[in-house]
């Protein structure tokens, strides 16, 4: 995923930018991802969407919810 955030970055707001350091998925039954970063705050929902979408595209998760969290490094 990290090779997937460096080509898209989140975007900055208000002059803040987002660095998303790792990932890891959470021990649920049904697949949640964790992305640490510095700023979690400032992370919005159209970006959790487009993470939830390279998920799916890129681990085959098709049909099975995804859940993304923005947790403070």
């Amino acid at each position: 995923m990290l090779p997937i955030i460096d080509h898209y970055p989140p975007p900055s707001l208000k002059g803040k930018f987002v660095k998303i350091k790792f990932v890891t998925q959470l021990p649920t039954p049904q697949p949640q991802f964790a992305f640490f970063c510095n700023l979690p705050q400032y992370v919005r929902d159209p970006y959790k969407r487009y993470l939830e979408n390279q998920l799916r595209k890129n681990f085959d998760f098709n049909g099975v919810p995804v859940s993304v969290y923005m947790r403070k490094k």
